[in-house]
Order: structure tokens, then sequence, then C-alpha cells
């Protein structure tokens, strides 16, 4: 448990430091001095920075963040959900639990409407499945207090905003949907074949990492929810060591994705 904490801390610390050094930065960058691939590098580094907000949230959901002390755990979940995207931690954490108890399932506010599956239907789901109008409203007002507090006070340009606070925030939620829902929780052509209804890609260490700080390694997610979001990585390749089963079908393998066994 102190091993699991001090690489938790540690880890926390430095994505909210990344995060808000970057943004720091970013928000103070003279746009004309820097050519437009540099801007498109900067504006990924962010989305990953913001992302990386979101999965401490998550971790902290579960109680992992901080095993032993619930309240050092939840004030940190609190602080990072709000910086990710101005959301209450106690609706997500409610919410997240029906997610896990309902995976894949009519209830579940992650999954689509259970009849349009289409990715574009499903986003637009997952985006408004944890948020009612007064919440959205709500949050609506924050977002536009904010966005005007910091540019006149800190006289930041509109345009640097758009681009490293915005833009990082609607890309990181099509990224966590892409690699942390739509892949691992839609349902194969021969229906789900594991209670979680959740599969995992095949990405290796660093790729998964990279895609969405191995949320893509689902099915021992949810197999596994005590663990943080840096030792999922063992499980699943512990997994992938056993032999795959003859009924592993090759929509599976083309979509990246693995049974589990």
């Amino acid at each position: 448990m102190a091993w699991q904490n001090g690489r938790s801390r540690r880890n926390t610390l430095m994505i909210m430091g990344a995060w808000l050094l970057s943004l720091m930065l970013c928000l103070a960058l003279p746009l004309t001095a820097v050519p437009w691939y540099g801007v498109v590098g900067l504006v990924m580094l962010r989305s990953f920075c913001h992302t990386g907000m979101f999965i401490i949230a998550h971790d902290a959901a579960h109680g992992t963040l901080w095993v032993g002390d619930r309240q050092r755990n939840d004030r940190w979940g609190q602080v990072a959900i709000f910086l990710y995207a101005l959301l209450p931690f106690d609706r997500f954490v409610w919410n997240h639990g029906l997610h896990h108890d309902r995976a894949g399932r009519v209830g579940d506010p992650d999954y689509h409407d259970g009849r349009n599956s289409h990715p574009l239907r499903w986003y637009g789901k997952f985006m408004t499945g944890y948020l009612d109008d007064p919440l959205r409203f709500q949050i609506f007002i924050w977002f536009t207090v904010f966005f005007h507090l910091v540019r006149f006070v800190f006289d930041v340009q509109i345009t640097n905003l758009l681009l490293f606070w915005v833009l990082p925030i609607l890309l990181s939620s099509l990224q966590l949907f892409f690699f942390g829902t739509y892949l691992p929780h839609r349902e194969p052509a021969q229906g789900y074949t594991n209670p979680h209804h959740a599969y995992s890609n095949g990405f290796p260490e660093w790729l998964s990492l990279l895609t969405c700080y191995h949320f893509g390694y689902h099915y021992e997610h949810h197999e596994f929810p005590h663990l943080p979001w840096f030792m999922l990585p063992k499980p699943r390749w512990q997994r992938d060591s056993k032999a795959a089963p003859q009924s592993q079908t090759d929509q599976i393998k083309s979509a990246g994705l693995q049974e589990p066994y």
C-alpha cells in the first residue's frame, strides 16, 4: 500500500504539474513566433495533460489515488475533475459507479442508448450522460466566467485560450471516448463474451500510455478496479501470455481487441 500510494502521489503531482506549467506557458505564448506544426504539437501536449487530469479523478473515484485515506483521496479527485471540466466529483463518482455496475447495458451512462450505436450518436450520449440540464447550465456559466476572467485579468489572447484550454477539453473527451469507451465496450458481431462487456486493445505499453493512460486495457480495469492506471499493464500482459482461445473472431482481431480468458 505504501509503495502504491507513493507512486500514485508522484504520478499525480507530475501530471498536475505538467498540466499547470503547460497551460501557463501556452497561454503566454506569442503564436506568431511559433510555426503551425509547433502549435499542433502543443495542442496535442495540452490534450494529453488534460486527459491525465481525468485519469487522476478516475483513480480517485475508485479510491486508489490515496489508499487508506478516503478524505485525501477525494480531495485530490475533486481538484482534478474540477480542473478537467468544472465537474462535481460526487456526481462523477456516482455515475462512474453506475458504469461499472451496468457496463454495456441499459442504465450505463457511458453506453449508447441501446438503439443507436453509431460512434457519433454514442459520443453525444457519452457527453450528456453525466450531466442534467441544470448542471450543464451551471458549467456553462462557470466556463464563461473563467474564460473572461483569465482573458481580461491576465491579458491572454482569445486564440490562445481557445487553442490551449478549450480545444484540449474537446480533444480529451474524444480521446477518452474512443480509446476508453467506444473501442472497449462496442459489441462484437457474436455478442459480448464476458460479464464486463469490455475488451482490451493489444497496444504495446508505450502506445497504450500515449493513447489513453492504459485506459485501453479496459477488461483489466473492470476486472481489477482497485488497480491504479499505471498498474494495468501487468495483468494485461500476464493474460496475454496465455494461449488465445480458438473462438476468438477475426472481427475482434481486426479491431485490435482481444477477448479475456
